[in-house]
């Protein structure tokens, strides 16, 4: 069969690949129908993820269909359709053991670290799959970005009412949104892409927005904003050092700042105004097995809407062509979607 190959930065080509064998005891094997394309994959693309491993089969955020199961696998069966938890822990490991499989010491992340889903079948992990008999396979693999937003809305542990700001309003920080507005935080977006934030004022509901001009000036309209006691939690969701290193300008007394993008730089602030602050400063890391199951839930009772997020589609055949656009805020895209036709695998 073909697949998809990243074999280094920028560069992605088309492969053929064995056929995978049938499923060993505790795995699954299945078909993949969608593949989502993230800020990961971009990033990895442009050679800006420290964690990707090159040549690598790329594509975490998957719809797939179970083919079949192998032996003492009873949480699914063939013909299950379900969104995939791509991050494969060592169920061992103290991180796991203490309720953290997201940041297991050997995390292998499939289509970061192990091969993906950019391909019409392979085997898994069947603990890893979460069944939806109600979801398309579009909204399953919409879950994995969602679950990001919703696990570093949980880090914040930012209360109803609290004052927000994220920075970056590309997907991974959209998902962040959604989980600020289920939390009903009082939400500002800021970004230096008008269009984004059109898109969240449109799409997405957020009535506070900011331009962002990337100089002492979004300091001044922030401080204004806030009456000069800056935010209760802030997200940056750019993965971009500089972005990152201001961002503990924007937190408040006793505030969090919770960095969900990741960046292959150094980060700096001055400790006195962490200190005199008194900020938290958090990590999050993907997402909790437990956040799945949650946000089907949510997305089925319609809580979460999913159709405003896929802006551009593409078939496997024509994603390397497509590719570079999906690297360019001009061109609008939020969440790119990649169809892979069985009959053609």
């Amino acid at each position: 069969m073909r697949a998809i190959v990243l074999e280094e930065p920028r560069k992605l080509s088309r492969q053929d690949i064995a056929e995978s064998s049938p499923p060993s005891p505790g795995q699954a094997l299945v078909n993949v129908h969608r593949v989502g394309i993230c800020g990961t994959d971009i990033s990895g693309y442009l050679g800006k993820m420290p964690f990707f491993r090159y040549p690598v089969i790329p594509g975490h955020e998957l719809g797939v269909e179970v083919v079949a199961v192998g032996d003492g696998v009873e949480n699914v069966k063939p013909g299950d359709h379900c969104s995939v938890e791509p991050y494969l822990n060592d169920e061992a490991s103290h991180s796991s053991r203490n309720g953290h499989p997201n940041c297991c010491e050997r995390l292998e992340v499939l289509g970061v670290h192990r091969d993906g889903g950019m391909r019409p079948r392979f085997q898994l992990p069947a603990r890893k799959l979460h069944v939806s008999k109600e979801l398309s396979f579009d909204q399953l693999a919409l879950v994995e970005t969602l679950a990001i937003g919703c696990h570093a809305v949980d880090r914040s542990r930012a209360r109803k009412g609290d004052r927000a700001l994220l920075i970056g309003a590309g997907p991974i920080g959209l998902s962040v949104s959604e989980f600020a507005r289920i939390a009903e935080l009082d939400l500002t977006a800021l970004d230096l892409n008008e269009r984004r934030l059109e898109f969240c004022r449109r799409q997405m509901g957020i009535e506070k927005t900011v331009l962002a001009k990337g100089d002492d000036s979004d300091l001044e309209r922030l401080e204004q904003i806030t009456d000069g006691k800056w935010f209760s939690v802030v997200f940056d969701a750019t993965g971009n050092h500089r972005s990152m290193s201001r961002a503990a300008n924007f937190v408040g007394h006793a505030g969090s700042l919770v960095f969900v993008g990741i960046t292959t730089r150094e980060i700096a602030f001055p400790h006195p105004l962490i200190h005199r602050r008194e900020m938290n400063l958090l990590a999050s890391r993907n997402a909790l097995p437990s956040d799945f199951p949650r946000i089907m839930q949510w997305i089925e009772q319609g809580k979460i809407d999913t159709g405003p997020w896929i802006t551009h589609r593409t078939s496997i055949d024509r994603l390397i062509e497509n590719f570079p656009a999906y690297t360019q805020m001009e061109t609008g895209v939020v969440k790119a979607m990649v169809e892979i036709d069985q009959n053609e695998s």
